[in-house]
């Protein structure tokens, strides 16, 4: 707050008397965020060490000081570069000390003052100052500017409710442009800035100029905020009026009895919920809502999302339960109806049923069905629900982001809904359905949450009895749920996830399985599907072996029931080209090309011929096994060793592996021990733009490199599989199944696997099992034993005193690196 003195016969204060009479040593006292213009009043508070300091030694001599504004209001501690050079000189009226030790000041500006030099900074700041001489500006100009100026405040002081009416007065009286200026500076809302330069303008008649510009700058922002707030008051009378013509509309359907109508609508609603078997606790909370909505208008906002919330209460099966099928026979026979082999999934199936039957009350099991596409996981929640005799409800969460997905939103938001477990509950219409989670693994997270992890509670049976939705607000009872997950693989299931589900693996199909399934469902399926009679097309079964071997390769039958609707169709189209005279379609390997164009895969076969460098390996994909051929091809150089095929990290590292095994082997292999550095060694894996990785290949690579160093050829009617170890040994892989059906399918007679994995051999089907040779093995040597084309390899390995001289000599085969005397 500043004061002004009103009159003008106060005149020029006396200049400061120095040591020639034109300057004068006096206290400085730095301000922040104000300027003090002459003639101004204002009070300060002072807490500064050094600012008192300088008020105390101020008041001590003649009451005189320098007020000047920092630069930087920030800093405590300016230094006298942070401080203008040209200030007011100012008298101290009244000082008043404060509790809290810091000093009430109430100074007067009398003069613009600029500081020639500082003559201390400690304790406090003291400076010899001059006065600036101000001339008091005379003609027209001056006068139509002052006048200009009264006529601009008075719209200024209108427009600006902040400025006192007496202020105008006062100002009005003034007629020197010099104490205008400075008056009605103080009263415009300025930067500190603007302020300064205000201060420094020397010349009355360019001060007043300015102070004009931008007083005239202030009233153009004023008058649009007063748009502004005109607008706003506009907006708020309409709203009010809006409300009062709503009012009346109540008012008037009241009279016409629409209010009976909204009566009727609760009266039902309670007398839904008198017949409605649910929880304690549920039927409390509805029942306040009931009450709640009878308080409201009914064409009030919060009564929709009452009556929503009371609507899904009653929809709710809270304690309404299917009756389930107790024949475990008739279940067992629907589940082989639908589904060819699967047999872990049934046969859990048949166990939950038979302990069902056994016990009054079960926690449902939850499961998760792990497997490649295609295999039918998604159809077999389907069957499980059709034997079981429950209601069967299916959600995707495949790329759901949002864990209020599972748990719902609160009821604040507008247009708020349970979530998608609450949802396929309503759907279901029961409290015990089979709930399939479709594609689990497909989930991700974003910044609104996991939704992963907000199924930990939903599948987990000791919490899941009370499963709490965000919407409703209460505890739902989701034991009885039987929950089905499915998932193509598992390492994208979080941990926690995976631990609260019965993990079953699916495995792909083997070509007798697609046979069966071919022939006892999809053929069927497919010859309805597009009108066809039984008399009119028949599927051989070796035409549909031709479809699957050569036109699709997948683990499921997805694809093999596409191509069999493919040909369907043509065969439609012809039966309809033909009338009466149609014959019945034979669907032979020819028939098949004819119908679906040249054969678009190759089928994996095993080599005719023994090859040196050459070893069949057998990987494991998304769509099942396949037979991998490894070649190494050895050539001179410096020691180098080369890997093609775009194979990852891991077979690399096997590669780099089985190449440090082979040359600690280097004596029982009978090469020399730096042969190494004589030779490049290139490793390729066939089919390189497929991406290929897994520490499986590493026996493999290490046959394959001892075949080309040694000369000896790799049978090749043998594959192998397993991970290798610096020292030979031979570790245990994944995928088995998958691998020895590829084996099967390619003709391979002998496969060599880790003796670790042994144990999975119950797990094949007996037909793979019969028809070939399967040799458990523990180390590298007992690989070369059964893989290299030697009678007495064994001997070969223990004699270690066959050198061999020359590496290199004319291949004996295109193809061959070359094959040692006496070998066959």
């Amino acid at each position: 707050m500043s004061f002004f003195r009103s009159d003008d016969s106060s005149g020029a204060p006396p200049a400061p008397e120095g040591p020639d009479g034109s300057s004068k040593v006096v206290p400085l006292l730095p301000l922040r965020d104000i300027v003090v213009f002459p003639s101004m009043v204002v009070p300060l508070f002072v807490g500064r060490p050094k600012s008192i300091k300088a008020l105390e030694d101020a008041v001590a001599g003649g009451r005189e000081l320098v007020l000047s504004a920092q630069r930087v209001a920030s800093k405590d501690e300016p230094a006298e570069d942070d401080l203008f050079r040209l200030g007011t000189l100012g008298t101290i009226i009244q000082l008043l000390r404060l509790p809290d030790q810091t000093v009430k000041v109430l100074v007067e500006g009398k003069a613009r003052a600029r500081i020639l030099s500082f003559t201390q900074d400690e304790p406090f700041f003291a400076c010899e100052v001059e006065l600036v001489e101000e001339s008091e500006p005379k003609g027209s100009n001056i006068e139509a500017l002052v006048r200009s100026v009264h006529a601009t405040f008075e719209n200024y002081v209108k427009l600006n409710k902040k400025v006192p009416s007496e202020v105008l007065g006062n100002i009005t009286q003034l007629s020197a442009a010099a104490r205008l200026s400075d008056t009605v500076a103080t009263h415009l809302n300025l930067k500190i800035e603007d302020r300064q330069r205000l201060l420094e303008l020397a010349d009355p008649g360019k001060r007043l100029e300015e102070v004009y510009g931008l007083m005239q700058a202030e009233i153009e922002v004023l008058e649009v905020e007063k748009r502004i707030r005109g607008r706003v008051k506009k907006q708020m009378e309409k709203s009010q009026k809006e409300y009062y013509l709503n009012e009346q509309m109540r008012a008037i359907q009241k009279e016409l009895g629409e209010r009976d109508e909204f009566k009727n609508e609760i009266a039902e609603l309670e007398e839904t919920l008198a017949g409605k078997a649910m929880p304690d606790e549920a039927r409390e909370r509805t029942e306040k809502e009931i009450r709640k909505l009878k308080m409201m208008s009914p064409m009030a906002a919060e009564a929709t999302v009452v009556r929503n919330y009371i609507d899904w209460m009653l929809a709710l099966p809270w304690e309404e339960y299917a009756d389930e099928h107790e024949d475990i026979d008739e279940a067992e026979r629907v589940l082989n109806e639908d589904h060819f082999g699967l047999e872990k999934p049934k046969e859990r199936i048949l166990e939950y049923l038979a302990v069902q039957t056994l016990v009054e009350t079960m926690k449902g099991p939850i499961l998760c069905l792990v497997g490649p596409p295609g295999v039918g996981k998604t159809s077999l929640g389907k069957s499980i629900a059709r034997a079981t005799g429950r209601d069967f409800v299916r959600i995707s969460l495949g790329g759901v982001r949002d864990e209020a997905e599972i748990r719902g939103h609160r009821r604040t938001y507008i247009g708020a809904l349970p979530g998608k477990i609450i949802q396929g509950l309503k759907k279901a219409g029961s409290g015990n359905p089979i709930f399939l989670l479709d594609e689990v693994d497909k989930m991700s997270m974003d910044f609104r949450g996991d939704p992963s992890a907000a199924l930990l509670e939903v599948l987990d049976p000791e919490q899941n009895h009370t499963f709490n939705d965000h919407y409703l607000d209460i505890d739902y009872d989701l034991s009885h749920v039987m929950f089905v997950c499915t998932a193509n693989t598992l390492h994208q299931i979080p941990r926690p996830l995976q631990d609260r589900m019965e993990i079953i693996q699916l495995p792909g199909y083997i070509e007798n399985e697609k046979l069966q399934i071919a022939k006892n469902f999809l053929v069927l399926k497919e010859r309805e599907a597009n009108g066809l009679k039984e008399g009119q097309i028949e599927f051989t079964d070796a035409g549909l072996l031709e479809i699957a071997r050569y036109y699709t390769r997948e683990s499921g039958v997805r694809n093999l029931q596409r191509e069999i609707a493919s040909i369907c169709r043509k065969v439609a189209k012809q039966v309809v080209k033909d009338g009466e005279d149609a014959k019945m379609a034979r669907i032979t390997p020819a028939a098949v090309k004819r119908h679906l164009g040249p054969r678009k895969l190759r089928h994996g076969q095993a080599e005719e011929d023994d090859r040196v460098g050459l070893c069949t390996g057998l990987a494991y994909t998304e769509v099942g096994g396949e037979l991998l051929q490894t070649e190494v091809a050895v050539t001179p150089g410096k020691g180098k060793l080369v890997v093609t095929g775009r194979l990852g990290e891991v077979m690399q590292e096997s590669a780099n592996a089985a190449m440090s095994y082979v040359r600690q082997r280097a004596k029982q292999l009978g090469l020399v021990p730096d042969f190494y550095s004589k030779v490049d060694i290139h490793i390729h894996v066939p089919e390189g733009a497929t991406p290929k990785d897994g520490p499986s290949a590493g026996i493999t690579i290490a046959t394959a490199i001892a075949s080309a160093l040694t000369r000896v050829p790799v049978r090749s009617t043998v594959a192998m599989t397993g991970e290798i170890t610096l020292r030979g040994r031979v570790l245990p892989i994944g995928g088995l199944k998958e691998k020895l059906i590829a084996a099967h399918r390619g003709g391979i007679a002998t496969v060599v696997i880790p003796k670790e994995n042994e144990k999975d051999l119950r797990e094949i089907p007996a037909q793979v099992k019969r028809n070939m040779e399967i040799i458990p093995v523990e180390h590298m040597d007992e690989v070369l034993k059964a893989a290299l084309a030697l009678d007495d390899v064994q001997g070969f390995l223990q004699d270690g005193d066959h050198s061999i001289s020359m590496i290199f000599e004319v291949p004996d085969r295109p193809g061959d690196v070359g094959t040692p005397a006496g070998v066959n």
